[in-house]
């Protein structure tokens, strides 16, 4: 009640202080519905999770629900609460409070259900979902949400009403009592996202915390796009920016991409979309680009890719198959060219801040690159009619770079 950071640090969670011992202690002991905004990275998932796992074994007959942005997100810390209840540490104290050796009944993806309750209600204690199911007819004392709101309720207006609806339906399965609140923990996306439903929020930015150094902020602040550091670490709404890429390396010999091992296509099939063509290498740290920009049908210039990507002597092309189901892959390798497909899943704005706007400095055009190709990528913003060249030049810098690791992983795996 007093000190839940003191188990935190037991349990192995040692960059946890004083800071997130309030954070806990209210999550733990609150009896009205509260927000709590933080920026990223600075362990509030850790907190919930340590705080899960207490209430399943200190308040054992509650009943909890736990919701994040989609299931797989769920299954991630319902994974790590169960290590957590496996540990010496939670063993000891449930044999304090109870006299009896803690057992888990049900530890799947989704519950937890351990050998300490003596509620008549029975089922599990901790019940983990994505906010994409059905909770009809369901009913908790103790809900917590995290990161429900995300990078999606920024960019989709519908993204944002499913989130809002899922929210007003908390309010029909929390149970009354007491006891019973709503504990929300995430981030700002956009002025009407879910957060304007919620309590006020206590916030907590980047330069309250004493989390991140000045100097990590100025390098974090550097790899993304102002308006995703104003939400991710600020916690503040800002409009898109007019510029986000400055300053390019430009003229680098085109004899560096002979032999380069990845050509991308994003492919248009009609309308106003333009087929984009970006060939990449890396070499010493630096990626090397030349890209190309066509406002056609990707059949239209398909003779041009081609040879394009033979003058390069290029390897292996890359696209993706959502909307065509493999049209180009099977076209392409008609002319006897190695293809790889895949499916895109991350969101674009997302996929270009992480993967371009991270790189921009180690990015080198070369000479011949088309102008038309460097423009849009120089014109990008969040809210431009037109961003297949730097969603082309991200997609195939991601597919050549490494890919960024987190910054802090918890002996739990979270």
């Amino acid at each position: 009640m007093y000190r839940p950071v003191d188990i935190a640090h037991a349990l192995g969670f040692t960059l946890l202080n004083d800071l997130h011992n309030d954070w806990m202690r209210e999550m733990f002991n609150g009896v009205e519905d509260e927000t709590l905004q933080a920026h990223r990275g600075s362990y509030k998932t850790t907190c919930v999770a340590v705080v899960l796992a207490l209430l399943v074994v200190c308040k054992p007959n509650l009943k909890i629900a736990f919701f994040r942005k989609t299931d797989r997100d769920v299954k991630d810390i319902i994974k790590q609460i169960q290590k957590m209840l496996h540990s010496d540490v939670l063993i000891y104290i449930a044999r304090v409070l109870w006299n009896k050796d803690l057992e888990l009944l049900t530890e799947n993806s989704t519950e937890i259900l351990t050998n300490l309750p003596d509620d008549p209600r029975g089922g599990a204690q901790l019940v983990g979902l994505g906010i994409g199911g059905s909770i009809t007819g369901k009913h908790y004392d103790i809900i917590f949400t995290d990161d429900i709101v995300n990078v999606d309720d920024r960019t989709s207006k519908s993204e944002r009403e499913k989130t809002r609806l899922f929210y007003q339906e908390l309010q029909n399965i929390k149970n009354r009592d007491y006891r019973c609140k709503i504990f929300n923990t995430g981030t700002p996306w956009h002025k009407e996202d879910a957060f304007e439903l919620m309590p006020p929020a206590i916030k907590f930015d980047v330069y309250s915390t004493g989390l991140i150094s000045p100097e990590e902020q100025a390098s974090i602040r550097a790899k993304m796009l102002p308006s995703l550091y104003a939400a991710n670490y600020e916690l503040k709404h800002i409009a898109g920016e007019d510029v986000v890429f400055r300053d390019p390396h430009l003229g680098a010999d085109p004899s560096v991409l002979f032999d380069c091992e990845c050509t991308h296509i994003d492919a248009a099939y009609g309308g106003q979309d333009y087929t984009a063509m970006t060939l990449c290498t890396k070499k010493d740290g630096k990626f090397y680009i030349y890209g190309k920009l066509w406002r056609k049908h990707v059949d239209d210039v398909t003779a041009d890719i081609l040879s394009i990507h033979e003058s390069f002597r290029a390897g292996r092309i890359y696209c993706e198959n959502n909307g065509d189901k493999g049209y180009l892959a099977k076209a392409l390798r008609g002319y006897g060219e190695k293809v790889n497909t895949y499916h895109e899943g991350m969101n674009k704005m997302l996929k270009i801040s992480t993967f371009l706007k991270f790189n921009w400095e180690r990015v080198y055009f070369v000479q011949g690159t088309d102008e038309k190709y460097l423009q849009q990528i120089l014109d990008y913003n969040e809210e431009a009619d037109h961003d297949d060249a730097p969603d082309s030049c991200a997609s195939a810098i991601r597919i050549m770079g490494p890919k960024r690791e987190t910054a802090y992983s918890s002996p739990f795996g979270g």
